[in-house]
């Protein structure tokens, strides 16, 4: 669970605005012992994806000898085929306790992560089986992000959202600090794949922790026929359209996450093919930046409650979309590691401001019963855009060299503060007349937006995917 805030809830005629056993109120400490259970889970998770951080480019570039245009593939298919995969699981969710789907989730990546040092160590691993893990990967990913966005509705209270996503945020960039220097360490003493196994066992200790919640989950009504209709399919990005604020946000969202994370591959194949950048050089330079997104998350809601929430999720929204351009001009030698470690810290910053905010407002913004059709529709959306990109970008970097690709990137992402809805400086998120608001970035707890691919810490924690 890497990267990317919970998910949020709304409150009032959804029933959201009651204590319920384990929690105490706004103007107590904490909130509550399912809340610190769901916490730990989402800190063991991100922390073992944060020290596989760059794994699997480096097992395709170091191993598996792979081009560019293969190193792009690999995050790029395994996105698009969970995508499609994980399309039914929105209205699935709904339907089901939420609890059950997480550990499965977690389970599933743990088995899929496994696999891959276990083929190492036998000399079987293969690029195919890369891809394969990828799919799962993703597919489990999203899965997880819906059903955890919507359990963070029944274990938080609605004005403690805004604390809960925080702290998700917090320790996302916590962990990315500190994972990836170590991981880039430990790859250098213990070979390839040791990162990957950790990453693994992270999800393991993640599906224990959430299975150590004594929440009670009510039972999930189930109307009309079984199965999953052609109109559910659609529910989550009709509901999503039909709020014009939530529509800008998701936009704007799906293309900023899709040009950062198109830039991974592109990163690895310039710093440690093109420069020689060894591992762990290429871990530090992403890893010390990552105290800005602790820093964003903790200001967070002071700003909010200083300048307004809408203000607040503008500029920070912007001021994130200007600084990847500078990757453009990254160099060999230590003026390099400088310029990469600059560019990270200011992006990563605004981040650690925005998806906090970004998410609180969505869940907000979205009724329980919709929460996993609304946030699968987002996820998926976000995955199939970032595949999309990515192989682009692989196909460039191919005609045209890595750093030309890179720079373009930046400069698509310089129009994207153009799909912000505006800020009017009002306290808090208001509820629009589609019926309600709204990972990241959802419970994705700090999840990379691919699980069996660790994202690069640029990339928005959860729930802003």
């Amino acid at each position: 669970m890497a990267g990317q805030g919970v998910g949020q809830h709304g409150r009032g005629r959804h029933g959201q605005g009651r204590h319920r056993p384990g929690q105490r109120g706004p103007g107590q400490r904490g909130i509550g012992r399912s809340f610190g259970w769901l916490w730990a889970a989402f800190a063991v998770s991100t922390t073992g994806t944060s020290l596989g951080f760059g794994a699997f480019p480096l097992i395709a570039i170091r191993v598996l000898h792979a081009g560019p245009v293969a190193v792009s593939a690999l995050p790029a298919a395994g996105l698009a085929a969970g995508a499609l995969l994980a399309l039914p699981l929105g209205p699935w969710i709904d339907a089901r306790r939420r609890k059950p789907v997480m550990i499965g989730a977690d389970l599933v990546r743990f088995a899929a992560l496994g696999s891959i040092p276990a083929a190492y160590v036998t000399g079987l691993l293969t690029y195919p089986q890369l891809l394969a893990v990828s799919v799962t990967g993703a597919a489990s990913n999203i899965a997880f992000t819906a059903a955890a966005g919507a359990y963070l509705k029944q274990l938080v209270r609605p004005d403690d959202l805004l604390v809960a996503n925080g702290r998700f945020e917090s320790t996302t960039w916590t962990a990315t600090a500190v994972g990836p220097p170590l991981g880039g360490a430990a790859i250098g003493l213990f070979g390839p794949v040791v990162t990957v196994f950790v990453n693994a066992l992270g999800f393991l200790l993640s599906a224990l922790g959430i299975g150590a919640i004594r929440h009670r989950e009510p039972g999930q009504e189930r109307t009309g026929k079984a199965g999953v209709r052609a109109a559910d399919l659609v529910a989550g990005w009709r509901f999503i359209h039909a709020d014009r604020r939530l529509r800008a946000l998701f936009w704007n969202s799906v293309s900023v996450n899709a040009l950062i994370m198109a830039t991974e591959p592109l990163l690895a194949v310039l710093l440690l093919d093109d420069l020689g950048w060894t591992a762990w050089r290429y871990g530090l330079a992403f890893g010390v930046p990552c105290v800005g997104g602790l820093f964003g998350a903790r200001i967070a809601p002071r700003l909010r409650a200083r300048y307004g929430h809408r203000r607040v999720l503008r500029a920070s929204g912007a001021l994130r979309a200007l600084w990847p351009v500078g990757l453009f001009f990254v160099g060999p030698g230590s003026g390099g590691t400088v310029l990469v470690i600059a560019v990270e810290l200011a992006l990563i910053s605004c981040i650690g401001v925005f998806n906090p905010m970004l998410a609180t407002e969505r869940l907000q913004r979205v009724p329980s019963e919709r929460v996993g059709r609304v946030l699968v529709a987002w996820r998926v959306t976000g995955t199939g855009a970032i595949a999309a990109l990515t192989a682009l970008a692989g196909l460039l970097a191919a005609a045209v060299g890595a750093r030309p690709a890179l720079g373009l990137t930046g400069l698509l992402l310089l129009a994207t503060p153009l799909l912000l809805p505006p800020g009017d400086g009002r306290r808090g998120p208001t509820r629009s007349g589609a019926g309600g608001p709204a990972e990241p970035a959802t419970l994705t707890p700090a999840a990379p937006a691919v699980p069996a691919v660790p994202t690069t810490p640029t990339t928005p924690a959860a729930p802003a995917t």
